[in-house]
């Protein structure tokens, strides 16, 4: 059975600086006309930074849209014309001052099917080498570390809800257990 949707019309409802909210209208695969409205992200990067300890890098920070401070792993959008992997390097070294010689891409995650393209790869970055923090002008972090059992308790108690967080640490464990 085909499933797909076809683009009829696309219109641009709002856009920002890096955000797009579009309404298409769609044929579905009954031959009715639907409309979909939904939002373009360039994708994003999550890091799994582990240090020589085994403990992994971790911040917080505050995020508008719920005004709160969550615990997240470092993370970031790509930028235009940025291999993935780039990023990741770039996020790191920005937000948490770590350069690291050994990375893994662990897969990749669509955190909104519903209402957003957005895709984030994760990446497992090892051998870390410190050095300083470079956060935009308009990012404020606190960086520490965890192991990654106490990580997952966090997550299963509730104190850890971001989802790109939650998905990488699983796939982390995942690897982790498969090449140790």
């Amino acid at each position: 059975m085909d499933l797909t949707e076809h683009c009829i019309s696309t219109e641009d409802l709002a856009q920002g600086d890096f955000l797009c909210v579009k309404r298409d209208q769609v044929r579905l695969p009954n031959g009715n006309i639907s409309q979909r409205e939904y939002v373009t992200h360039p994708g994003a990067v999550v890091v799994v930074a582990v240090l020589a300890s085994g403990n992994i890098v971790f911040e917080r920070q505050f995020r508008y849209p719920l005004h709160q401070v969550f615990i997240e792993l470092p993370a970031g959008k790509i930028d235009a014309n940025e291999a993935t992997l780039q990023t990741g390097q770039r996020e790191l070294l920005e937000e948490t001052g770590y350069i690291a010689k050994d990375w893994v891409k662990l897969g990749e995650q669509h955190p909104c099917i519903g209402y957003s393209n957005e895709v984030i790869h994760i990446y497992l970055a090892r051998d870390l080498t410190a050095g300083t923090s470079q956060c935009d002008e308009d990012e404020a972090l606190e960086i520490f570390d965890l192991s990654l059992a106490d990580a997952i308790q966090l997550v299963l108690q509730g104190e850890i809800t971001d989802s790109k967080t939650i998905v990488a640490l699983f796939l982390a464990e995942r690897y982790i257990q498969q090449h140790e």
